[in-house]
């Protein structure tokens, strides 16, 4: 019995490799493998993936998982034809990468990998890579179909024609300080500032890493973001509008691409095309900025009506704006453009918190105009729930700070508009 059962057993077939210069130099990912495929997988030295890959057995294969370090950065050229070789047999791509410089991380991301996950590999990063290549083919297609447009239908209009929308850049002046919460509670609570004739409200995520309104918005990412980024000099408005995302019919979204991508993806002449259509399409253009400074952070600050510049009440946050006031100065940028707002600020009643802000701005030799209370658990729900805090706390104080802001800014696009019309 036990003899007749171990002749009819075969071994599991293999329905994914590992391609490396050596895998033994990435262990974790060795045990993650085992963890998700069991014995049904395999591994490939770079010269024989390429040899296997061109045989037609390769077609069984579900994915390949190609690692990559700093070293195999020589290897370029053959590693993004591996990638090519195996999308032309129809085999999924997960690159797997350690301290790769953004360059080559971007060369063979254009050659057409599926995903991407850093090296070590964050916890169930690899499983939730591997469903993302298993999920039905409609369900990964149906995001990137252009989606219906918030508000009333409105003609595309090219730079220097429709509208001149008002520019609101947000900075975080360090990590965690809201900046984001900001960015999306601010564009919504424009969009929904009158009833009668609402302004048209965009927002973009330039931060192209870490960007979260997606995710704060509970919207998808889609490849049209980066193909629209990838090629500025291309796009016209009708291509711009069919990589915005519309949320509750009010406003529309760019978010941050899909995968990870190097800030110098774009340079300061794409923003200023994306910047320029989002003005002639929309009242008022909200961007999330990248937390580092970039080339085109003074083409942001040069269109910007305002540029808020987003802290706390400590000491990184203190020195940061400094820093950040110094290095627009000593580039003869226009720093009064500058708008600081200091997140989770002291309550009304706190006088000693209200005056240690007071002695941190007059340090700093700022003027700190916007004071944003703590919203409390209710500002994290809402992210999670990908709704902004006047959808699902309405009366939280933090939200009641975000309504005044945009009536106020409002209030000035309005002025403004006048003035030119005088």
């Amino acid at each position: 019995m036990t003899s007749s059962a171990a002749m009819k057993s075969e071994p599991e077939p293999i329905i994914a490799c590992t391609v490396s210069r050596d895998v033994q130099n990435f262990d974790l990912l060795i045990e993650d493998m085992e963890t998700e495929l069991g014995e049904s997988w395999g591994d490939l030295s770079f010269e024989d993936a390429a040899t296997f890959l061109s045989q037609p057995d390769a077609s069984s294969l579900e994915f390949v998982a190609i690692a990559v370090d700093d070293q195999d950065e020589e290897e370029l050229p053959r590693i993004g034809d591996l990638i090519a070789l195996a999308k032309e047999k129809k085999v999924r791509v997960i690159l797997i990468a350690e301290e790769v410089s953004p360059m080559a991380l971007h060369h063979l991301l254009r050659r057409g990998a599926d995903d991407f996950v850093p090296y070590p590999l964050p916890e169930g990063a690899l499983h939730e890579a591997i469903e993302r290549l298993r999920a039905p083919v409609a369900a990964v297609a149906v995001p990137d179909q252009p989606g219906p447009q918030a508000g009333p239908p409105a003609p595309y209009h090219a730079p220097g024609a429709g509208r001149h929308g008002s520019v609101l850049p947000i900075h975080a002046l360090a990590g965690g300080v809201g900046a984001s919460t900001f960015a999306v509670n601010l564009a919504w609570e424009l969009a929904v500032t009158t009833k009668k004739d609402p302004p048209r409200v965009c927002l973009l995520d330039l931060d192209l890493q870490f960007g979260s309104t997606s995710t704060y918005l509970d919207l998808p990412r889609r490849e049209a973001v980066f193909e629209l980024l990838s090629d500025t000099p291309a796009m016209d408005a009708e291509a711009f509008h069919q990589a915005l995302l519309p949320f509750n019919e009010k406003l529309h979204v760019l978010t941050a691409p899909a995968d990870m991508l190097p800030l110098d993806l774009i340079g300061p002449e794409d923003v200023t095309t994306l910047v320029e259509m989002a003005r002639a399409n929309f009242d008022f253009v909200i961007i999330d900025m990248p937390r580092t400074l970039v080339q085109w952070t003074e083409t942001a600050l040069n269109s910007a009506d305002f540029y808020f510049a987003v802290m706390e009440m400590d000491m990184r946050s203190a020195q940061n704006a400094l820093r950040f006031v110094r290095a627009l100065k000593s580039e003869d940028l226009p720093h009064e453009k500058l708008r600081f707002a200091m997140n989770r600020a002291p309550k009304f009643t706190d006088l000693s918190g209200k005056s240690r802000v007071k002695r941190m701005a007059e340090n700093l030799d700022i003027d700190i105009e916007i004071m944003l209370p703590d919203g409390g658990r209710q500002v994290s729900q809402a992210n999670d729930h990908g709704l902004p805090l006047a959808e699902t706390a309405a009366k939280n104080p933090l939200r009641k700070e975000y309504q005044k802001l945009a009536a106020s800014v409002f209030e000035h696009a309005k002025a403004r508009a006048h003035g030119q019309q005088a």
